[in-house]
């Protein structure tokens, strides 16, 4: 059968208005996405590049598979001790000669660590002079960290100082305490103590460098007001001194607890901190998008979120409560995490399970999926609206293997997503018969019987 356009009433053209303005949103997000290009350098480094010109500035990114997951077992702490002191004195160049270098030049140098990866960024100009020295100082401190036996110690005083101040903090405590319970004998479950940061030494960390910090463990992002051709001579110069270590090791998928766990943790604050779930997706989960877009409606999405409408707005146990899904490569953490006083705990508990228990059984109504859709693809392009934003999420494709084309789909994907898709994915893989909640502090709200339930008169 066919139909002409007056065939659609006024109300079948209301009806149609939202998704049709959602289309049109999407397709000029999927155009302004950059455009990726890929290589591999000859001493095995994934390379991706994006020509940007409007700025006389490169930004580089390079990430190794040198997280925290990759920690011996018995001393927790060295990848970040790796990882922090690369720029401590490297070839020739001290400390102090490094960042004098480095302000010399008007370039900066960052970069970061977690379970996943280790990175080292790099700012700097587009001109010639500036571009090739910054980039072999970069490539010094890769290839040829000095790993100083005093900068290590200093370090390691200052990390056992961080340590001892942050196990008084109920929010720590709770973090913690909720990573090693949902990741029990699974390298994302170490955290690092006073005895394994104690026990580092300067061996370690040249042997950790030597195996991970290597070509074909690296992933190079450059973004920026270049060609492909200096972009290639940009990565061969970061790689080609590199060691010749191999590749980090496959990490295996986490476990699931097979019942409830629930953890007291005594503190005497107040506030009771809580956090409730369990591992949730990886980066290429298949269920990405239906995860993304139903967790937005159950607790990503701020004051218009299920749990704070029915935890906050409807009994006021809490100033905020939030969810979210952390991909990594594999299966990263589904967290809910709230605080209140500890009198009231065990009522916040029993609202945010059965607030979550309602939500999988059911699904999101019409009105709330259309809402998160919209929030989320409204919110996407000013994503990329800088070079640095880009580079992060290049830099993201690249280190986990996404598909080139991930920024222009990512629009496309969040509008598809339906109902039946949310509901299906979270009856799946949201088990709330196998939830991990600990509970942090509380104990000096009077009233509480130092396990978040209330005491009777």
């Amino acid at each position: 059968m066919r139909f002409s356009a007056s065939s659609f009433t006024a109300s079948s053209r209301r009806l149609c208005a939202p998704a049709l303005a959602l289309l049109a949103l999407v397709s000029g997000i999927a155009q302004a996405a950059p455009r990726i290009e890929q290589w591999t350098t000859p001493s095995g480094a994934k390379v991706h590049f994006v020509a940007s010109h409007e700025l006389p500035m490169i930004d580089v990114q390079i990430d190794f598979a040198a997280g925290s997951a990759f920690n011996p077992t018995d001393k927790s702490g060295v990848a970040g001790f790796t990882r922090n002191l690369l720029d401590a004195g490297a070839g020739e160049l001290d400390e102090q000669a490094i960042s004098e270098r480095a302000a010399d030049l008007g370039l900066i140098l960052g970069g970061n660590m977690d379970t996943d990866r280790s990175s080292l960024t790099l700012r700097t100009l587009s001109a010639t002079r500036e571009r090739d020295e910054s980039v072999a100082l970069l490539a010094t401190i890769l290839a040829h960290p000095r790993f100083p036996a005093e900068v290590l110690e200093r370090e390691r005083v200052r990390a056992l100082a961080n340590l001892r101040e942050s196990l008084t903090k109920p929010a720590v405590l709770a973090a913690r305490a909720f990573n090693t319970a949902i990741y029990a004998g699974h390298p994302y479950g170490t955290e690092s103590d006073e005895k394994s940061l104690s026990a580092i030494t300067r061996k370690d960390l040249i042997a950790f460098h030597a195996h991970y910090y290597s070509a074909r463990n690296a992933s190079i992002t450059i973004v920026g007001d270049l060609d492909r051709a200096t972009a290639e001579k940009i990565a061969i110069a970061l790689t080609q001194n590199l060691p010749t270590g191999g590749q980090a090791e496959t990490l295996p998928a986490p476990p699931l607890s097979k019942e409830n766990q629930k953890t007291h943790i005594a503190n005497p604050s107040a506030q009771a901190h809580i956090l409730i779930g369990q591992s949730g997706m990886s980066r290429d989960d298949p269920d990405y998008f239906p995860l993304l877009v139903g967790n937005h409606i159950l607790g990503g999405g701020g004051f218009t979120s299920r749990l704070m409408n029915e935890v906050r707005e409807k009994r006021g146990l809490v100033y905020d409560i939030h969810s979210y899904f952390d991909p990594r490569r594999v299966p990263g953490p589904f967290k809910i995490g709230l605080q209140t006083r500890g009198s009231q705990s065990a009522l916040a508990i029993d609202v945010v399970r059965s607030t979550l228990a309602a939500f999988i059984a059911e699904g999101p109504t019409e009105k709330e999926l259309q809402a998160a859709r919209d929030n989320i693809v409204n919110g996407f392009g000013l994503r990329l609206d800088s070079n640095a934003k880009i580079l992060s999420y290049v830099s993201m494709i690249g280190f986990y293997g996404l598909p080139l084309d991930w920024l222009e789909r990512y629009p496309r994907a969040v509008g598809a997503v339906s109902r039946e898709a949310v509901r299906d994915a979270f009856a799946r893989r949201v088990h709330p018969e196998r939830l991990v909640t600990i509970i942090a502090g509380g104990d000096g709200d009077k009233g509480t019987n130092g396990t978040g339930a209330a005491t009777k008169p």
